[in-house]
């Protein structure tokens, strides 16, 4: 064959081939031009993050996720408990122990609030029956990845043994310091695994935000097949903008939840865009269906 009947056949396979994957890709978000009913396949259990929802009650939110078959509400504390208990749900990420995103672990000035407040909120969680309790390791302010791992071992250690004894799990969350937090030093997955690495604990894992980890590493898929093992709750987010999950954003998140579920992933994935539909509680459902794999 010459060049340019090479050139012209490989040309014409690659047109057909986008065309295909264009329409299965497209098909996936699209199929139907409205949100209507569906059955959840029960591979996933799927929560939502309560502060994406303005001018949304709890209680409206905890009525809307159980009619669809959402399991959980995430990034509650005590005084939210007893509402979601209400309904029956769970709460799968719970928080309230931290100072805030940038003061965190990394540094050994806020170890003496930080230990305080999660040693008082270790035992409250067990007690609700609940399991995860949120971290982070605070903004860098110049301090090195070998200084901030280190700092980190000391605070979490005693806390972790709390853990333990509790049977709580402390989830740092991977956070991106490209666009939303800037400094803030639990940025990589391998920053967070190596974290895990030395705390030598099942009792500490990372919250691996896919919104995040786009945006400061990318390579969604292959990163969580590599390092499951450390990972114990999945956040959602459309990239950029952290809006609907939909075709309006980069990534294609049936093929994430997909290999989420081929890890053997028992957990919860927690949809925390926050929507621009007038309708929020139909990109909510959208998200879920597109999310049900």
């Amino acid at each position: 064959m010459s060049n340019q009947n090479r050139r012209s056949a490989i040309k014409n396979i690659l047109a057909g081939t986008a065309a295909v994957g264009t329409v299965g890709m497209l098909s996936s978000f699209t199929q139907n031009n409205e949100v209507q009913n569906f059955e959840l396949k029960g591979n996933i259990n799927h929560s939502v993050c309560p502060w994406c929802y303005k001018g949304v009650t709890l209680d409206e939110l905890c009525v809307f996720a159980k009619s669809i078959g959402i399991k959980g509400i995430d990034l509650l504390g005590p005084k939210d408990w007893p509402t979601v208990k209400k309904y029956g749900l769970d709460s799968p990420m719970c928080n309230g122990a931290e100072i805030n995103l940038v003061d965190g672990f990394n540094d050994k000035k806020f170890h003496s609030t930080l230990i305080k407040n999660y040693s008082e909120m270790i035992p409250q969680v067990a007690a609700a029956g609940y399991t995860n309790l949120i971290c982070f390791s605070g903004s860098r302010r110049g301090i090195s990845d070998e200084t901030g791992w280190a700092n980190c071992v000391e605070g979490l250690t005693p806390l972790v043994k709390l853990a333990e004894k509790h049977k709580v799990v402390l989830v740092m969350e991977l956070l991106n310091s490209k666009v939303n937090h800037k400094d803030y030093q639990c940025d990589r997955t391998s920053w967070g695994v190596e974290l895990c690495k030395r705390l030598g604990s099942e009792n500490f894992k990372l919250l691996y935000d896919i919104y995040h980890m786009q945006i400061d590493e990318g390579d969604v898929i292959h990163t969580i097949t590599e390092n499951h093992q450390y990972i114990a709750h999945y956040h959602t987010g459309g990239v950029p903008g952290r809006n609907e999950i939909d075709n309006t954003q980069e990534l294609y998140y049936p093929a994430i939840m997909e290999a989420i579920k081929n890890t053997g992933y028992k957990g919860y994935v927690a949809q925390e865009f926050v929507p621009k539909n007038p309708d929020k509680l139909a990109s909510l459902k959208k998200a879920i269906q597109i999310c049900d794999v």
